[in-house]
């Protein structure tokens, strides 16, 4: 009997995976899909739960990948719910719980319809699905640990589908071959302390931190690319601290955000970061340190046989043709691209992150169609 995604979204929501924690949502695939004759292997890491399964030959030249995750951000009040995050309750069509979009519903949907296919039509082929439990959390452990942990097997997917929600309003109006990178800057200006009835005899680093946050929020970065938007900074917080109004501080801290297109990388707009601020220091006399972490590099899949293959599957069943895009924030895609070619397409994510956070439950069986059509014609080719 075929899997219904549905029931196995509910039974997933219901599994109180709040990163880091696993909350049984793992185990429960695990135990799916090994009694489906998938070999699956837990590769835990540094307190992170992943589950890598593959069913078929280990290094088959065509093995088609999913990767997805059961981790969910936190709740916020729980008294602003208005149905039990962890409930799975059904109202008017709609499936309730954290998690419901973003992403237990696609894990379910790709995993229903991996199983299935094995089941009704074993492929030439083998099928891989790597699910981690840290792509809502510092993302250091979680498919990052499958890769290495593949790596090091001798584990390897041809190509690969991730299924996050990629829709902005409505079925199959959207498909990702790209991301942008993502970066933030944290920036400690140090002037001296004085008498603000006194600035003279001290160093406010409060002018310098201004001109230095103004300049680098009004630089035009770029004005987009073929396939992707303009790259955007925005200036995320300003902080010194400082509770009296006669006392010039001795430093204040700015923190900024960038996401950018392949015009740049991670080390182009560092290098700009850091001349910005010395340029500042060598006006003003301050003296500005610089933290940076790169969160990811823009990456792009081509147009070609894959994404090809992702939207006829989807046009097929939804009647729409989907757009290819490289918005949005992150996702594990930025891993699997170092590994094989990978795209990204899932459900409407309109309530992800947000309370009463609700998938339409129509549509997760869409998705299972839809993933079930990839599976058959890409291993039909």
């Amino acid at each position: 009997m075929p899997l219904d995604p549905a029931d196995l979204t509910a039974d997933l929501i219901r599994c109180p995976s709040v990163t880091p924690e696993e909350g049984g949502a793992l185990v429960l695939l695990q135990k799916l899909l090994t009694e489906a004759g998938f070999a699956c292997t837990r590769v835990d890491r540094a307190g992170v739960c992943n589950l890598f399964a593959r069913w078929g030959d280990k290094g088959h030249a065509r093995t088609f990948g999913f990767n997805g995750h059961t981790d969910v951000v936190p709740l916020g009040d729980p008294a602003d719910w208005t149905m039990s995050p962890f409930g799975a309750d059904l109202k008017d069509g709609f499936m309730y719980g954290r998690g419901a979009t973003d992403m237990k519903s696609g894990v379910a949907a790709f995993a229903a319809a991996a199983l299935d296919f094995v089941t009704a039509t074993p492929p030439d082929g083998a099928l891989i699905l790597t699910i981690t439990g840290d792509e809502e959390g510092d993302s250091t452990d979680g498919t990052i640990a499958l890769l290495d942990w593949m790596a090091e097997t001798g584990e390897q997917m041809s190509d690969c589908l991730v299924g996050e929600p990629t829709c902005p309003d409505h079925m199959g109006q959207m498909m990702k071959i790209g991301r942008r990178g993502s970066m933030n800057a944290f920036f400690t200006v140090t002037g001296q302390q004085g008498h603000s009835a006194y600035p003279h005899r001290a160093l406010n680093p409060m002018p310098a931190m201004a001109r230095l946050m103004d300049r680098l929020a009004t630089y035009e970065l770029d004005t987009g690319t073929e396939h992707f938007d303009a790259s955007t900074l925005a200036v995320v917080t300003i902080d010194t601290g400082n509770p009296a109004s006669n006392v010039i501080p001795a430093q204040t801290r700015a923190t900024l955000n960038i996401r950018f297109n392949d015009s740049h990388s991670g080390a182009s707009l560092s290098d700009w970061l850091r001349a910005e601020a010395a340029r500042i220091d060598s006006e003003f006399g301050t003296r500005t340190e610089v933290k940076i972490k790169i969160s990811g590099e823009s990456f792009l899949t081509p147009p070609g046989p894959l994404s090809d293959l992702v939207a006829k599957s989807v046009q097929a069943e939804t009647g729409v043709t989907p757009e290819l895009s490289t918005t949005g924030g992150t996702s594990d895609a930025r891993f699997v691209k170092d590994h094989c070619p990978v795209v990204e397409f899932g459900l409407v994510g309109k309530t992800m992150h947000q309370v009463d956070e609700r998938v339409e439950v129509a549509q997760i069986h869409q998705l299972k169609a839809i993933y079930g059509r990839i599976l058959r014609d890409y291993f039909a080719q």
